[in-house]
């Protein structure tokens, strides 16, 4: 059902591995608050907004929401969306002509520079695609109006890897690693160019429809860490709250964006990409499963009795085998305990949280990720 936001207009901005469709989104709107009868208008939170799929919805609704991302690139992202609305339509249309006239013309001297601390094993982009991506970029800086800035960068980062030497299948790795030639020659500019085109139409289509609604939802988008919103939300403000936290398969959804957050300038050292790691819903295996044996914060006995089976599986590895394993287990469910802790505290008496969530299997383990949600939630 994802894969309906593809065609969707604004859903469609921005590619992402996981989540869920606007028509789900749409179908628990329906289900969950067709008897809300408080006198302000329903408020949607999304803990984990991703690229921002509840949100948009909620706003289309003329819902109030709120939503929480850790990743600077989703959040760049899902801000766009949300402002999409308030837009100058036209101002935007008329700065993608001048940077058509750039790259119908190219610039001599381009001021930007590749980020200096992104490294990988084979070059990202060849020569020639560095030259035309540098070249958009200094333009993007020549815009002094940040919300036409930001749907500049938010379509070359959508696009970005489609004409860099790596390719995500679904992880990121290099096209040569997949069986895919190095791409030497590209046209960036008509790539990025057909992405805001996509993008102004969306907007136009957005202004129609929010236009004709009595009233707007307001929509709010905080890159922060959920865990740590206390300052943000009140107690008891929250009527449905409808997400998909990370699956915990180890899918890293920090070092897959790692592209669009150095060449987009949102993070400029390894050092800041680790803290993003760190701070990551669940954890990663690579930064947890070098500690010291790790411990539930709550009572679970089949989850318990699991996490000793997992730490005694293929001892010798190790942090490679079940100890680590456990560890990062261990972790996932103890930030699920917390999640959970604030979900309490900020849902309305009566009000509803939607999780979308997959099992997995952990060196041999099955581990039913949705029936031990279940049981902390209660």
């Amino acid at each position: 059902a994802l894969a309906d936001n593809k065609t969707q207009p604004l859903h469609r901005w921005v590619p992402w591995i996981a989540g869920f469709s606007a028509q789900f989104v749409q179908d628990c709107f329906e289900t969950f608050l067709k008897n809300h009868r408080r006198k302000s208008a329903p408020r949607v939170l999304d803990p984990f907004a991703g690229v921002g799929t509840t949100l948009v919805q909620a706003v289309l609704n003329g819902f109030d929401s709120i939503g929480f991302e850790i990743n600077p690139y989703a959040a760049l992202a899902c801000k766009a969306k949300l402002n999409s609305g308030k837009l100058d339509v036209e101002a935007l249309a008329s700065y993608v002509l001048k940077y058509k006239r750039v790259a119908k013309n190219g610039r001599r001297h381009v001021a930007t520079v590749r980020p200096a601390e992104f490294e990988t094993r084979i070059p990202f982009f060849s020569l020639s695609v560095e030259e035309q991506v540098l070249t958009f970029l200094d333009f993007v800086e020549s815009i002094p109006r940040p919300d036409i800035a930001d749907l500049f960068r938010v379509a070359f980062g959508s696009v970005m890897v489609s004409f860099s030497n790596y390719t995500y299948e679904p992880s990121l790795g290099s096209r040569p690693g997949a069986g895919k030639p190095l791409i030497d020659r590209a046209d960036v500019h008509s790539t990025i160019l057909t992405k805001l085109s996509e993008i102004v139409s969306d907007i136009r289509w957005v202004k129609e429809r929010v236009g004709s609604r009595p009233a707007e939802g307001k929509a709010q988008i905080h890159n922060l860490d959920f865990l740590d919103s206390t300052n943000v939300l009140a107690s008891s403000s929250i009527d449905l709250m409808v997400t998909s936290p990370p699956y915990m398969n180890n899918y890293h959804y920090v070092r897959n964006t790692r592209p669009q957050l150095f060449w987009l300038s949102l993070i400029s050292s390894p050092k800041e990409l680790r803290k993003l790691e760190e701070a990551n819903f669940g954890k990663y295996w690579q930064t947890v499963r070098d500690s010291k044996p790790l411990t539930l914060n709550f009572e679970h006995t089949e989850l318990a009795h699991t996490l000793v089976k997992l730490r005694q599986t293929r001892e010798e590895k190790g942090p490679y085998g079940g100890p680590g394993w456990a560890n990062y287990v261990t972790t996932y469910f103890n930030d699920c305990s917390r999640f959970f802790s604030v979900l309490k505290r900020v849902l309305v008496r009566g009000g509803v949280g939607v999780i979308v969530i997959g099992n997995s299997i952990i060196q041999g383990h099955e581990i039913k990720t949705d029936l031990i949600l279940a049981d902390i939630a209660r």
